[in-house]
């Protein structure tokens, strides 16, 4: 859904600055304080391959604390021992990309292929990565949870309960 005008002053006070790039807001609280917001593909005329950005504070504060405990290292690991889990992880890449093609704004596709920039945006899954054994960011990959479905996601929900957060902004 689009945003209102009271969503976007709140986006603003989530991340500190004016909003750009905004396509709708993806998941809201009960209240309508955005926690996810889906980007456009192109902004001011430069390539933003994410699709879902995760707007709450009280959801990103709690990530980056996850984050500063190596977290990320021990989900990588599992990913190369593991290979069931490994090629979910790729398939849910490759969702996002798909997703990502099929939400972009014919305007938006029109140009990032006039740019070349057609093959980065068929490589490039969550948070932007290329190597998808990898994982960059999860508060990317905790939008992309909240809005669909994410592997990671459910494991910080099983793991750290963010779930159960009552996110205010």
């Amino acid at each position: 859904m689009q945003p209102t005008i009271q969503q976007l002053a709140i986006v603003k006070e989530q991340i500190g600055r004016e909003p750009r790039g905004i396509a709708a807001v993806a998941v809201a609280n009960p209240e309508g304080v955005p926690l996810v917001l889906r980007m456009r593909s192109l902004v001011n005329d430069k390539p933003f391959p994410t699709l879902y950005w995760l707007s709450s504070r009280d959801l990103s504060r709690e990530i980056g604390r996850i984050e500063m405990t190596g977290w990320i290292k021990r989900f990588e690991e599992e990913l190369a021992d593991d290979a069931q889990l490994r090629a979910a992880f790729h398939q849910q890449q490759q969702g996002y990309v798909d997703r990502r093609w099929e939400l972009m704004d014919p305007s938006d596709r029109a140009r990032l292929e006039s740019l070349g920039y057609t093959d980065m945006f068929n490589k490039v899954g969550i948070g932007g990565i290329s190597s998808w054994d990898k994982v960059r960011c999860l508060h990317m990959q905790y939008a992309h949870h909240l809005a669909g479905d994410n592997l990671v996601g459910l494991r910080l929900d099983a793991e750290f309960k963010l779930n159960e957060l009552k996110p205010q902004i």
